[in-house]
C-alpha cells in the first residue's frame, strides 16, 4: 500500500507540489486608455467547445486583474519558447510591464504578445472565488493559432522547452534495452 508522507500544511509545501505539475504560460491583456496592461498567469486551460470557453486563475491580491476586468476584451497570448523575459517583464510588481515586450493591439482593445503559439481574444463571463484566487471563465471571440510555434512551459518553478518530436526517444523506443 502506497502512504503519502508529504504533509500539505504549508504554502510552499503545496507550491512545491502543483509545480510538478507542468503548465503553459499565458498573458493577459488589455488598452486601458492610451496604455497595455497585463499580467502573467501560469492557471489557464480550455474549458468548452459549444461555448467556446477557457479559464485562468489569478491571486485576489491581483492589483491588475481588477483593471483588466472592467475593460471588456482581454487578449490572451499562450507564451512560447523565448518570451521568458517577457513573462518576467509582465509578472513584475511595479514599472511599466511592457519595457522591451512586443505587443499588437486588436481592433476592440485586446492586446496580445508577438510570437505567441496561441492567441485569443475573449470576454469575461464570471469569477468563482476558489480560495485565494478567483477562477475567471473567459467566453472566446476570436482566435488565431500558429501550431508550429512551441510553447513556454513552467514546471518546477522554472521555465522549460518542448523537445522536438524527432530528439525525443519515446518509451517505446527502450524496450528490450
Amino acid at each position: 500500500m502506497l502512504h503519502l508522507t508529504d504533509p500539505i500544511d504549508e504554502p510552499a509545501a503545496l507550491r512545491r507540489a502543483f509545480g510538478c505539475c507542468p503548465s503553459g504560460v499565458t498573458a493577459l491583456c488589455a488598452m486601458d486608455g492610451g496604455s497595455p496592461i497585463g499580467m502573467a498567469a501560469s492557471t489557464f486551460t480550455g474549458v468548452s467547445l459549444d461555448p467556446p470557453l477557457v479559464s485562468v486563475c489569478v491571486q485576489l491580491t491581483s492589483a491588475t486583474w481588477p483593471r483588466l476586468r472592467r475593460l471588456g476584451r482581454i487578449g490572451v497570448s499562450v507564451l512560447a519558447e523565448g518570451h521568458e523575459a517577457a513573462c518576467l517583464s509582465l509578472s513584475k510588481k511595479g514599472g511599466d510591464r511592457f519595457v522591451d515586450v512586443a505587443w499588437s493591439v486588436t481592433g476592440s482593445g485586446a492586446v496580445v504578445i508577438d510570437g505567441a503559439s496561441l492567441w485569443l481574444e475573449c470576454d469575461l463571463t464570471r469569477e468563482v472565488e476558489a480560495g485565494d484566487h478567483a477562477i475567471a471563465l473567459l467566453h472566446v471571440v476570436s482566435a488565431r493559432v500558429e501550431p508550429g510555434v512551441a510553447p513556454l512551459v513552467f514546471h518546477g518553478s522554472r521555465f522549460r522547452f518542448l523537445a522536438p518530436a524527432h530528439t525525443r526517444e519515446r518509451p517505446s523506443d527502450r524496450v528490450g534495452r
